[in-house]
């Protein structure tokens, strides 16, 4: 549980030690919700599939991913906020990244920002640190990358794709990002790439090997969703609960059974 502001610094220092606590968070209530009981709160790119019902993460665009990072940190956490960079908006050159990243920052207060991308993005993550932007890295299966990848599928497997991950993943780290995302990978490359950078590890089906670990706020709470990853535990059925909550107000309505107005207000 975090008692105090977790900041970048922080964050980085915890490589090896107390494992770091992170979910994603796409909105206002559950930023208040979970903003003291984590050390990091991701506002993803996911919020694409899992809020607007896209298909996948590169329709998201710059927009969005400023008006649910504004909602999150109206909830002033004491979680670290990093907002996802969506698709297109760092990929063509250090400069518009920072453009774009910067833009981000200004406008939500968020503390980080995080590009997927190994060695391709280093450069990139090498110029935003330098002009004091915290950048937290993505390797691994990289979801705005999924159809060059030949969609969500565990990497590592395959010889050159693990040795292509642990040079992104190093890549990263000696770039000045603070920390790694590890998505999707199998344990034993996750431990060697944990073991080998200086920066903490945060995984995402990527095995317990790592300095920390991430959910998608909403597979966790077992809400609705046209898509569960197997390695998730659902620690709750929010979304059943929620069907029952409405089948039930729905049949009070029915049988016109609310309190008439003398009883709704003062």
């Amino acid at each position: 549980m975090s008692l105090k502001p977790v900041t970048v610094p922080a964050l980085r220092n915890r490589k090896g030690k107390q494992p770091i606590v992170a979910l994603t968070a796409y909105d206002h209530p559950t930023a208040v919700e979970i903003g003291d009981l984590v050390d990091l709160i991701l506002v993803g790119d996911s919020l694409g599939m899992v809020v607007h019902g896209l298909p996948d993460t590169q329709q998201v665009t710059l927009e969005m991913m400023i008006l649910h990072g504004q909602a999150v940190m109206r909830a002033r956490p004491n979680a670290l906020v990093v907002v996802d960079m969506p698709f297109g908006t760092v990929e063509e050159s250090p400069a518009v990244a920072f453009r774009h990243a910067a833009r981000v920052m200004r406008e939500t207060g968020c503390s980080a920002i995080k590009l997927e991308g190994g060695t391709e993005m280093a450069e990139t993550v090498r110029f935003l640190t330098q002009r004091g932007i915290p950048v937290l890295g993505h390797v691994g299966l990289m979801p705005q990358k999924a159809a060059m990848m030949g969609g969500f599928r565990t990497q590592g497997r395959n010889t050159a794709i693990a040795e292509k991950i642990r040079a992104d993943a190093q890549a990263v780290a000696e770039a000045g990002g603070f920390a790694l995302v590890i998505e999707g990978t199998i344990e034993p490359l996750a431990r060697e790439i944990t073991e080998a950078v200086a920066v903490p590890t945060i995984g995402i089906g990527a095995s317990p090997a790592c300095d920390g670990q991430i959910l998608v706020v909403n597979d966790l709470l077992g809400r609705q969703s046209n898509y569960a990853p197997k390695f998730v535990r659902q620690y709750t059925r929010v979304g059943d609960s929620t069907r029952e909550a409405v089948a039930a107000y729905a049949d009070d309505v029915r049988a016109r059974s609310f309190p008439g107005p003398e009883h709704c207000f003062n």
